[in-house]
């Protein structure tokens, strides 16, 4: 069974009541973040949470919000409403250590009008004193409430057997299994599923006006202010070749740059989204070229190891068109030789011109990523590489390199074995590299060539 075929369980309720400590407590690991200022959450956060036996798709939403519909908070407050209106259960949270307020009040009276089930949740109820509190919530006509401290862990057994009970019928449901990770701790070939791919950029280069687009909905808050996605946030896209699990991700600034607390950890998630996809769409504000930020992350993506697009959003917005390019292209070509011949799409995410062509771009580029190499084919190209450029003298003798596999792939990586092969400069492994990289046709990708020399039995001990 899919995410999107699962019940939807979502968490409502004005800022700062801990929706989040509780959405984290319900799906097993910290994924949302939290934080002691209020708003934190902005966008809609979901998770699969397994309650009782019974799979779920937990959804965590920005804080309930009396404002005008194009202010920032009006924007957060309409898409907490459109989660509630597709949900088969509301857990709906108010804070037990602080009352009844007349923001709790007001929400619940507009929930009642939704016709949805409403489980009232009082929040933060540590100990006698915060459950006798907690009696004060049934003044909001929504049930008796249940009491319980998503921080401390306490009720949340009750939670997860109330939760249970009120969903629909359950139907089978089968477990996806995790990828397997291998001795060195690198994810082996895994079983088809979702491409996962990662938008990534520096803050208000549109990147959740990209996902939007994508998704032919307001799934994400956007606006002109920069910085307004603060976590990573993972939706589903279905295209005519799959499924693709997408993730927006908050901006990425110079670290010297990043001060708060909170911006701390928007990047965290970030990297954190990065390292977890196979694919990475770098989004470059055209307007500006490309930034030393913007190579600094493009960077960190081949030293992760994954596989990666350019793409150049606001192109309706550049002038001269031609030079841009070139120059971008140019900067590419130099400060990222490490994946040379990555491929770069030029659209207005805003507008939804040439957005089309990014996720072609996205396959291909992640077949590449998947690519293998036979052992005879690659040898032989081996052999060829060594008549035309013979390995240099290291301490005045020729290194002798015998032959080389591929032994992974997710990137494509090749272990190169030969005397003291170890020893060989970084100037050749750059030239088997290009070599690979044009050859087999893998722009875009990082390429690793290990070493491994063979041992002297004659050498002294």
């Amino acid at each position: 069974m899919t995410s999107e075929n699962l019940p939807v369980v979502v968490i409502a309720g004005r800022p700062n009541v801990g929706k989040s400590t509780l959405f984290n407590r319900l799906v097993g690991r910290r994924q949302a973040i939290v934080s002691d200022m209020p708003g934190v959450t902005r966008d809609r956060k979901e998770g699969e949470a397994l309650l009782r036996g019974r799979r779920v798709r937990l959804i965590d939403t920005a804080g309930l919000e009396e404002a005008a519909p194009d202010t920032l908070y009006g924007r957060m407050r309409a898409s907490s409403e459109s989660a509630v209106a597709m949900a088969d259960l509301v857990l709906f949270c108010i804070d037990a250590r602080s009352g009844i307020t007349p923001a709790d009040a007001h929400f619940a009276s507009w929930l009642r009008r939704q016709n949805r089930p409403v489980l009232l949740i009082a929040n933060k109820a540590e100990g006698q004193a915060g459950t006798n509190a907690a009696l004060e919530a049934y003044s909001l006509g929504l049930g008796t409430p249940l009491a319980l401290s998503a921080e401390h862990g306490e009720g949340i057994a009750d939670l997860m057997g109330e939760i249970a009970e009120r969903l629909p019928p359950a139907e089978k449901q089968r477990r996806r299994e995790a990828p397997k990770v291998d001795a060195e701790g690198e994810e082996e070939e895994r079983p088809a599923g979702p491409l996962r791919l990662a938008i990534i950029g520096r803050p208000n280069a549109g990147k959740s006006t990209l996902l939007n687009c994508l998704l032919g909905e307001e799934r994400m808050i956007t606006g002109p202010e920069a910085g307004l996605t603060r976590d990573s946030i993972a939706v589903t896209l279905h295209d005519d070749q799959g499924e693709i699990r997408l993730v927006d991700t908050a901006g990425m600034r110079k670290r010297a740059r990043v001060e708060e607390h909170l911006e701390r950890m928007s990047v965290s998630a970030s990297i954190e989204a990065l390292k977890m996809a196979e694919v990475v769409v770098l989004v470059i504000d055209a307007t500006l070229g490309v930034h030393e930020q913007d190579l600094q992350i493009g960077r960190l993506i081949e030293r992760e190891g994954r596989a990666c697009v350019i793409a150049l959003n606001k192109w309706d917005a550049v002038e001269d068109r031609n030079a841009t390019k070139k120059t971008i292209l140019d900067r590419l070509e130099i400060s990222l030789a490490q994946v040379r011949g990555i491929p770069v799409v030029t659209f207005s995410a805003l507008t939804g011109a040439g957005v089309h062509r990014l996720l072609p771009a996205v396959r291909e580029v992640y077949e590449i990523w998947n690519s293998r190499i036979s052992t005879g084919e690659l040898n032989r190209w081996f052999e060829d590489a060594l008549e035309r450029h013979q390995p240099p003298l290291v301490d005045g003798r020729r290194l002798k390199l015998r032959y080389m596999t591929q032994v992974k792939a997710r990137p494509p990586t090749f272990l190169l074995f030969g005397t003291r092969a170890e020893q060989l400069p970084d100037s050749y492994k750059r030239y088997l590299v290009n070599g690979l990289r044009e050859t087999f046709h893998m722009p875009g990708v990082p390429v690793r060539v290990q070493l491994r020399g063979t041992k002297n039995p004659y050498a002294e001990k």
